[in-house]
């Protein structure tokens, strides 16, 4: 029997989900609810209904899972809570700094209604997290980085593209290769925000916008660019069709540390991700976690759970007698 997939919202996360249930045979994508007019989306997998998202009221009994494609902003911290306490839920809520909150309004709707919720699934959160806590583990005498990218910052290419006089931007987070190469050199140096990454944008702007304050606005913008060494490019909207139509990014978290009796013994732990599509690859987490979801739910488990909590034997479709003749 297929694990009865729905999902929740249709943009670039919402299709790199419906991507990903199509590559598991055990995964079947049965609705995709919306907040837009159903009948103006079509989907790409034949025979999947599209419903608006206020059907979710009384469809517990065609889903075994539901998964949330909003944002971390305004969307997950209302739906995930409200849909925990009808579904199994897997999001990919990626706001760290508000996790624990978000954890514990999810945790008290699924332990009321007996279902499982999975919070902050992705690759950071998500994988980069869990590759944290192991390397923590094994080294715990340590320090950890974490680089992001070269790709393409979907929420600093939107905080562009609010500047008045743009019409659009792609925002592209690079690491500073010599801060990088220290690292894997284990040479444990105390870096900076600005000492570990470049911010590069391409903008077009609106015509006849003021270039000049568009770029200061960029470069002067809190929370964003204001801490980077950042580079501002003027393109034509032909441009960015041609050259920066795709959603690409990654990164790599590393721990150094040292083992034996005076710590005599250094060591490199490295984990990295090099993505053709951010949202296609987050949408592949995220439906290892809800057949992950499904699992523990039937055998009894209910409340919030993240990465740390799922055991990797759960994500897998294989048996545990395959697991282990073959990946073990």
């Amino acid at each position: 029997m297929s694990i009865r997939i729905g999902i929740l919202g249709y943009g670039n996360l919402g299709r790199g989900v419906e991507s990903a249930v199509r590559q598991n045979p055990d995964l079947e994508l049965k609705v995709v609810f919306t907040r837009r007019d159903p009948a103006a989306l079509k989907v790409r997998t034949e025979g999947v209904k599209v419903l608006s998202a206020s059907e979710l009221d009384h469809m517990q009994d065609e889903i075994d899972v539901l998964i949330l494609c909003g944002g971390s902003a305004t969307d997950l911290p209302e739906q995930t809570p409200k849909y925990a306490g009808m579904y199994n839920v897997v999001d990919s809520f990626d706001t760290h700094a508000r996790i624990p909150e978000h954890f514990a309004a999810v945790d008290a709707a699924a332990k009321a209604a007996g279902k499982v919720g999975i919070i902050s699934c992705g690759w950071d959160p998500g994988m980069f997290s869990l590759n944290r806590l192991y390397a923590n583990a094994i080294l715990p005498q340590g320090q950890d980085y974490t680089f992001w990218g070269k790709g393409v910052s979907q929420g600093h290419s939107d905080a562009v593209r609010r500047i008045p006089g743009v019409k659009d931007c792609r925002q592209y987070t690079i690491p500073v290769e010599a801060a990088l190469q220290a690292v894997r050199n284990g040479e444990n140096p105390e870096l900076s925000t600005r000492q570990k990454h470049i911010r590069e944008c391409f903008v077009v702007a609106e015509a006849g916008a003021d270039t000049a304050r568009i770029e200061t606005a960029i470069k002067t913008m809190p929370n964003y660019f204001a801490d980077y060494d950042t580079t501002v490019h003027f393109i034509t909207e032909e441009e960015m069709a041609r050259d920066h139509s795709g959603l690409p990014h990654g990164g790599c978290v590393i721990r150094t540390g040292v083992t034996g009796m005076d710590g005599e013994n250094q060591h490199v732990i490295e984990y990295s991700l090099k993505l053709d599509s951010n949202p296609e690859f987050t949408g592949a987490v995220i439906a290892a976690y809800a057949r992950a979801a499904y699992r523990m739910n039937r055998e009894g488990a209910s409340g919030c759970k993240t990465v740390f909590d799922v055991a990797p034997a759960y994500l897998s479709a294989q048996s545990g007698e395959e697991l282990r003749a073959h990946l073990l």
